[in-house]
């Protein structure tokens, strides 16, 4: 288990560099979707494997459409690769600032951080995320409608954001 919570990390690592380092938003959503598929493999690895589907199939229903409906309007023609040189070296940038402050904290800091939630489950009535299921339906009422104004705010910022000077495909020719 701890290998592969190491590959996960890492990739949340190698997917944020990649969103961070490419101005396309084409390769920018791909980064976003390894980032949301490492970072809910994460969560099934420390014992939330609900709240880890609840939060990929979101992400993917309602951000992908957003990046969708943005890259649409940005229209590049020719479009930042992953392998051009002002990406990779704004990906070596990060990476080297990733290891510098990895630097700091290395050590034994993490070794009470791996056991998950279902390591102790003969003693367990239930699974670990049962009971934040339960309160999210009971008391999520508010936090679903604010969830959703921050969509609707998240969607037009981007599209404010990818509109830019030029006004995207939808500018008169």
């Amino acid at each position: 288990m701890f290998y592969v919570m190491c590959i996960f990390m890492f990739g949340l690592v190698f997917g944020l560099m990649v969103v961070a380092s490419n101005p396309s938003p084409y390769f920018g959503a791909l980064g976003l979707v390894v980032v949301s598929g490492m970072g809910c493999g994460m969560l099934v690895g420390h014992g939330a494997p609900f709240l880890s589907l609840v939060l990929f199939l979101i992400y993917l229903g309602g951000m992908l459409v957003v990046f969708a409906y943005s890259a649409a309007l940005a229209a590049e023609p020719y479009p930042e690769a992953l392998g051009s040189r002002s990406v990779m070296l704004n990906a070596g940038v990060y990476l080297g600032g990733a290891l510098i402050g990895a630097s700091f904290f290395w050590g034994g800091w993490f070794d009470g951080l791996w056991p998950t939630a279902d390591e102790a489950g003969e003693l367990l009535m239930s699974r670990a995320d049962a009971g934040g299921v339960a309160l999210m339906y009971s008391f999520g009422g508010l936090m679903l409608i604010l969830s959703g104004w921050v969509l609707l705010l998240t969607l037009f910022v981007v599209l404010e954001v990818c509109r830019g000077s030029s006004r995207g495909a939808l500018r008169a020719v």
